[in-house]
């Protein structure tokens, strides 16, 4: 399938893993070059080796702490000049479920939701120095109906959809887009399947 993404520059957080994973994957299948990160220098290394046996262009990346705002901030002015610039950007990273603790709610709020703010202000420079862009944030379908997620987690992907809709009027004119996806839980170690299958067994053995 071509999807016209050949050349295009891609940045994505969370990316060594999960949805992050697969949508790098899909990116660099189809021509894109791609730059990808996580906390672990190992992870990154071992997803650029494996997501470059598939792909045309160029992958890369390198460790970054989404919390950490002066590092997040150099990853992608780094990640943008080593490719060139930056055509998309989807800010994947986040803190997960948890527990309904104010600890919690701190954390699903720093990463998914200031994490996001502080990656789009970064990458919006670039997107603009480009003419456009496109910008995808990743929300969940427990932002939008009853789920047995996180009240935090919920609400804080919620807060995204809403971001987005104001993003994409705020910077439409200048050619860049902005939308949210909301995927259910994904199957794959470590995600969101392991904590149902913690706290419904039931439910987790019928699915």
């Amino acid at each position: 399938m071509d999807l016209n993404l050949r050349g295009k520059n891609v940045l994505i957080t969370g990316s060594t893993q999960g949805i992050g994973r697969r949508i790098a994957n899909l990116f660099a299948e189809e021509g894109a070059n791609v730059a990808i990160c996580s906390r672990s220098p190992e992870s990154v290394n071992k997803a650029i080796k494996e997501i470059s046996l598939m792909a045309d262009g160029k992958i890369i990346g390198s460790p970054c702490n989404i919390k950490n705002k002066e590092e997040y901030e150099s990853w992608i002015n780094d990640m943008a000049e080593e490719l060139g610039g930056v055509d998309i950007f989807i800010p994947n990273v986040s803190a997960g479920g948890g527990m309904d603790s104010e600890k919690n709610w701190w954390k699903n709020f720093e990463i998914d939701v200031l994490g996001t703010v502080r990656g789009v202000e970064a990458v919006i420079p670039h997107m603009e120095l480009r003419g456009g862009g496109s910008i995808v944030m990743i929300s969940t379908t427990a932002a939008v109906e009853t789920f047995m997620a996180p009240q935090s987690y919920n609400a804080m992907k919620a807060a995204l959809i809403t971001y987005a809709k104001q993003l994409s009027q705020a910077h439409g004119e200048k050619g860049i887009r902005v939308n949210s996806v909301s995927p259910g839980p994904i199957y794959f170690d470590g995600g969101a399947w392991d904590m149902i299958k913690i706290s419904n067994e039931r439910f987790y053995d019928k699915t």
